[in-house]
């Protein structure tokens, strides 16, 4: 399944919510939750990940990965946690206000 326009920042601060992480890590956790259902592009994260940090809902810092690779984490600041509840709160009454449309006859 496609990543729906739009929503590819959100579920990167959910997944940012959890821990600070880098890249591929952030991936890695999105492919797990989906079940390896969603097909997420790598460069469209990482394009993400910049649009995110000029905008100061996230942060990033140079560090060293598990397998010992320099690596860029990602941490959601204040901004980020604010700007995830507000897109969370749209998307939950976009979902219901969907699935009513979808259920009629």
């Amino acid at each position: 399944m496609q990543v729906i326009k739009g929503t590819l920042d959100l579920i990167v601060l959910k997944t940012l919510s959890w821990q600070p992480m880098h890249g591929f890590a952030i991936a890695a956790a999105i492919d797990e939750r989906f079940g390896g259902e969603l097909a997420l592009e790598e460069g469209a994260l990482y394009q993400s990940l910049r649009r995110m940090e000029e905008r100061e809902l996230i942060t990033g810092e140079w560090g060293v990965s598990e397998n010992n690779r320099k690596a860029r984490f990602y941490k959601i600041t204040a901004r980020g946690r604010q700007q995830l509840r507000r897109e969370a709160a749209d998307w939950e009454r976009y979902s219901v206000a969907l699935t009513r449309l979808l259920r009629l006859a």
